[in-house]
């Protein structure tokens, strides 16, 4: 079964999330402060096999260099319609090794992440489902949705995008890229976002 710890890391308390199993984890936005993740990762005896991005932004990438010295042989995956350096804000934080597009799966130790391209905060914004759980990066979160007033930014792309997270099946448990973790039976039922574009 996947454990997941949560690390709000850097001035805009980005959400990096540690998934693991088996000893084996995956990565999901090291945006800052690569030495606590490198401690994080000790304490808990994990072997990094993955980093997955949900989008470049550099409050998600910050510590992508730092991490890619260090682990040298890791895969870095980023969305192939977010490796622009013009538009993708990640101020040239970005280091990947490979690009994924919508419906791809990532594969980390037993854990299978599927991709959802979401875009609308960026136009490579992507969300992972593993299990029950959606990582959903600056697409969604607990009674918002993230910001459309950026370079590659689209606010019906946005709409479109939370509609079909809304049309997902069943629930998950959703972990956002900033703020409380929610729920997707909670963010269709509450979230203004999310209830107009399930109207459209």
């Amino acid at each position: 079964r996947m454990d997941i710890l949560t690390l709000p890391l850097g001035p805009l308390e980005t959400n990096c999330y540690v998934a693991f199993e088996d000893g084996v984890c995956a990565l999901i936005d090291p945006g800052a402060q690569p030495q606590k993740i490198t401690d994080t990762l000790k304490a808990h005896s994990l072997r990094l096999g993955a980093i997955l991005l949900t989008h470049a932004h550099f409050d998600h990438t910050g510590a992508l260099r730092a991490l890619h010295e260090s682990f040298p042989d890791v895969p870095i995956y980023v969305s192939a319609l977010d490796t622009d350096e013009r538009t993708n804000m990640s101020h040239g934080n970005l280091v990947y090794t490979e690009t994924f597009l919508d419906g791809d799966d990532i594969t980390v130790g037993p854990m299978v992440f599927h991709v959802l391209a979401t875009p609308g905060h960026t136009l490579g914004s992507s969300c992972f489902v593993c299990g029950d759980v959606l990582f959903s990066g600056d697409t969604l979160f607990a009674g918002c949705c993230g910001r459309t007033d950026l370079p590659g930014g689209n606010e019906r792309q946005m709409m479109a995008s939370l509609k079909r997270l809304a049309a997902l099946p069943g629930d998950y448990r959703v972990l956002p890229g900033h703020g409380e973790e929610s729920t997707l039976e909670q963010e269709r039922s509450t979230n203004w976002y999310m209830r107009g574009a399930m109207r459209v």
